[in-house]
């Protein structure tokens, strides 16, 4: 049947959306099964029966549903005639750590293989489910870049066999921290049954989810012990919240309480919104009134939204930018365009808009006066309670005012702000620009609150912004809307933030325009400094409270992001930080390191040894060009060695042609200022993002002191036994320590930081002076009462010890160096003795974690060897 449909669009992403032909889609979805297996092995009901729940459903507004199983064709054929699009979840071994056995792993990416190749690309099939939920125990034994790499994989093995279908991996809180970015969308199962809570992660997970559409793929209550009257009500906030919020669908577990897992069905819980019979519960009709109503949803009250367009020779974009509003679904809101003096079609293409559509564009011809001004022409011309302001190479996203009206029924917002993305349809320097440093975009505080939020998509209360005085006539190409803000928030007032209202903003397709743009802003930060001095660094860089979104410059080489696992890695809620920039970030890339540098080159004929020193600060402010080319995310068809060397290039000019501009025009403006008087502001906000307390600190030095443990795990241990006493992990971790305690060690308990990339440990204990033992400990569920246990970790050198043998090479070197024989040979014959005393501690080491394994064994465990072998 569906090779006669092969005509059907199947949904593809477009930014933070997903979308059918021009139209935009939302997965209004429930999960299906998985029921009894019947004669063929297929867990489903009969297909007379398939088809009347996909009646039931489609008159319920359903249009997809979730499967936990490879489904047969004539179950696709009957959602194909329905219109119901099928998310297909792949099984495989989950529960065990299978990134341990090389056969598993081949084993598992055969499996996906073949399950994609037996639907032959089937137009039902709207996504495939790579994998759901894979045990946090299990990801931190591995640790996450290991399971990032394996998931990609499998990624890969889908999009070659089905190239047009999405690919996604349903994750959950457990699992946060996993960077999953190369996936079509990103996939949250999400259990939370209060709105306190809900709403703020959701929040969270949108910005987790960067430019990829957001789908909540298992959410639900069991009315079994809640009662049907919680159930509904839950749907009904929970639904309206998430659609609010932005997220691109939803999947609700489940549409009946039939429910088959671990080989038997399952009697005590009741997730379906219809129960065994099908008979509808009252969570239905929770369901089905917002399923059958038009998505997004607008707010009670819409408030009318003013539209600031200010233009300014801007004819190549302009016309997609005005039309971009005629597909704008908000019910109240106006255009205001700014033509600010142009001396092309900029202002003739305004009016001919304004002709066919009074009713939403007005047009206000100035003499060029800049940018400020003419955004507060168009604040003075605004009718709205809310006005917003987009710029004239921007387009917009159909539900943009939807979501920003309801952004602002939060009463704390002043403003509010939210993304810019670059186009599709850019070319290969736009998409290399898009990447590169100085791009307009937001400064974020906490997941909903804003330090800055860019001039091409943002929002104010009318009132507030007149207040403050709307917008400094000073900056007449950039910096006026961080000056804005700044004041905002001086005032103290909060600024916003609304991951959903997005819109498409053309970066520069020329090296020269993105160039000349960065001098912009070289102007823009001299004029904000004297202003808001003390919100710049000394290399006079803004100096945010917050984090920059996007910011990749030192993602590796100068700070590593640190995941929360909780203690013992059984946090329910496992979250990756990326610390805030320090200025060891940014030195490297800075004017000040280059122009340095770039002088001790020149005096190198005179003074060889500040040659070399400036050699090496331009390899480093290289290699931190390098850096952020291999980890910046490029178009599928641009993404080659041309686009990176291309940014390695706009990296290395960007901070040049800026400061240099900042710099010159700070000049300039020197004696303004001190004429003026005009100086120092509000003090800045600062500070940190109170979750991120108590975290270890992330700097060069402590990468530095972190690399021993890198590379020298020079006595690993991977020790293994059964367990069919169903002895789970939380007892044996209370049995380890009990062990380590009777033999006089007194373990050290991790805080449940760990920094991303470095595995991870439960129990440190010290043997001897001068080593330690890391030990980290997982149990595999196999059914039943069977557990495998598992427990590794390290024997390593204490820095201390690392310490000591350096300082001894170190002085063994000097005294070969001054001829010192004896005293030589004594320094070598006490490192020699040194090396003997680290050595006879690490055997202690060893022999302790032999000891320990034997008698958790003997404890709790069922000698057999494992499948890792004898």
């Amino acid at each position: 049947m569906h090779e006669a449909a092969s005509h059907v669009q199947r949904p593809r992403v477009k930014g933070r959306s997903l979308f059918i032909g021009e139209r935009k889609f939302f997965v209004r979805g429930v999960t299906y099964g998985p029921f009894p297996p019947d004669e063929n092995g297929d867990h489903l009901p009969p297909p007379a029966r398939v088809e009347a729940d996909f009646r039931q459903m489609r008159g319920c507004g359903v249009n997809t549903i979730r499967i936990y199983w490879l489904p047969p064709a004539w179950l696709l054929d009957l959602a194909l005639a329905h219109g119901i699009w099928v998310m297909v979840g792949i099984p495989w071994p989950q529960h065990i750590c299978f990134l341990d056995q090389w056969e598993v792993k081949e084993d598992i990416r055969g499996t996906v293989r073949d399950a994609v190749r037996s639907t032959r690309c089937h137009p039902a099939v709207f996504c495939w489910l790579i994998g759901n939920e894979i045990p946090s125990h299990v990801v931190r034994w591995h640790g996450a870049r290991k399971m990032e790499r394996f998931l990609k994989s499998l990624y890969g093995i889908v999009k070659r066999e089905d190239p047009e279908a999405l690919c996604s991996y349903a994750n959950y809180p457990s699992t946060e921290y996993l960077r999953l970015k190369f996936l079509d969308f990103l996939c949250f199962n999400v259990y939370l049954h209060q709105e306190e809570a809900f709403r703020p992660y959701l929040k969270r997970l949108q910005n987790v989810a960067e430019e990829l559409p957001l789908v909540l793929s298992e959410f639900g209550m069991d009315s079994m012990r809640h009662g049907e009257e919680a159930v509904a009500e839950l749907y009904d906030w929970q639904l309206r919240t998430a659609f609010e919020l932005g997220v691109s669908g939803t999947v609700v577990f489940a549409w009946t309480d039939e429910w088959f897992t671990g080989g038997q069905l399952i009697q005590d819980w009741a997730f379906g919104v219809v129960d065994a019979a099908r008979k509808p519960k009252k969570a239905l009709e929770s369901l089905a009134r917002v399923y059958n109503s038009p998505l997004p949803m607008l707010p009670a009250e819409p408030p009318l939204i003013s539209v600031v367009v200010c233009a300014y020779n801007a004819q190549p974009t302009m016309e997609a930018c005005l039309a971009s509003f005629l597909r704008v679904a908000y019910p109240r809101f106006e255009v205001i365009v700014v033509d600010d003096g142009s001396r092309d079609q900029t202002g003739a293409i305004a009016d001919r808009h304004a002709g066919l559509r009074p009713d939403i564009f007005r047009v206000i011809h100035q003499p060029n006066r800049g940018l400020s001004v003419a955004r507060n022409v168009g604040l003075e011309a605004a009718s709205g309670e809310i006005t917003t302001y987009t710029d004239s190479d921007c387009y917009v996203d159909p539900d943009w005012l939807t979501y920003m009206a309801w952004a602002f029924t939060d009463e704390r917002f002043a403003a509010v702000g939210g993304p810019n993305l670059p186009p599709p349809e850019d070319n290969r320097i736009a998409a290399c620009v898009a990447v590169s440093p100085g791009a307009p975009t937001h400064v974020l505080l906490t997941d909903d609150i804003a330090e800055h939020i860019p001039g091409c998509n943002m929002a104010f209360r009318t009132e507030i912004l007149k207040s403050v005085g709307g917008f400094d006539a000073t900056y007449r190409a950039a910096g006026d809307d961080v000056d804005a803000c700044w004041r905002i928030m001086d005032q103290g007032h909060i600024i916003g933030f609304s991951a959903a209202m997005y819109v498409w903003h053309h970066r520069r397709n020329t090296i020269k325009a993105y160039l000349n743009q960065q001098k912009g802003y070289g102007r823009a930060e001299a004029l904000l400094t004297p202003k808001h001095p003390e919100r710049f660094n000394t290399l006079g860089n803004s100096r945010w409270g917050g984090r920059i979104y996007g910011d990749i410059s030192g993602r590796t080489l100068t700070m590593r992001p640190v995941i929360y696992h909780g203690v013992f890695g059984t946090g329910l809620f496992q979250t990756l930080y990326e610390p805030p920039a320090s200025l060891a970030a940014h030195l490297p890339l800075s004017f000040e390191w280059i122009t340095l540098a770039a002088a001790l080159v020149v005096l190198g004929p005179a003074l060889p040894w500040l040659a070399l020193a400036g050699s090496a600060m331009l390899a480093a402010s290289l290699a931190w060009s390098v850096n952020r080319a291999a980890f910046a995310k490029l178009p599928p068809a641009y993404d080659d060695w041309l686009a990176r060397f291309i940014i390695v290039l706009l990296t290395l000019s960007q901070p040049v042609l800026r400061g240099w501009t900042r710099y010159t025009t700070l000049m300039s403006l020197a004696g303004t200022y001190a004429r003026s008087g005009r100086g120092a502001a509000a003090p800045a906000q600062a500070g940190v993002a109170p979750e991120l307390r108590g975290m270890p600190e992330v700097s060069v030095l402590r990468k530095l002191r972190d690399l021993p443990d890198q590379l020298i795990h020079f006595l690993s241990f991977h020790r293994f036994f059964w367990n069919n006493r169903g002895v789970e992990r939380e007892t044996l971790l209370d049995m380890l320590m009990a062990t380590l305690q009777g033999l006089n060690c007194r373990p050290r308990i991790d805080t449940g930081f760990a920094a991303s990339g470095k595995p991870p440990w439960d129990m440190e204990v010290r043997p001897g002076l001068w080593s330690k033992v890391q030990m980290r400990l997982t149990v595999e569920n196999h059914g039943g009462d069977k557990r495998f246990v598992r427990l590794a970790g390290s024997v390593l050198p204490t820095g201390p010890a690392l310490a000591v043998l350096a300082l001894g090479l170190l002085l063994m070197a000097w005294a070969m160096s001054r001829e010192l024989t004896v005293a030589a040979w004594g320094l070598q014959a006490a490192l020699a003795a040194f090396t003997l005393w680290v050595v006879r501690d690490s055997i202690r080491g060893a022999r302790l974690v032999s000891f320990v394994v034997q008698h958790m064994n003997l404890r709790a465990g069922t000698p057999a060897p494992g499948p890792d072998g004898a």
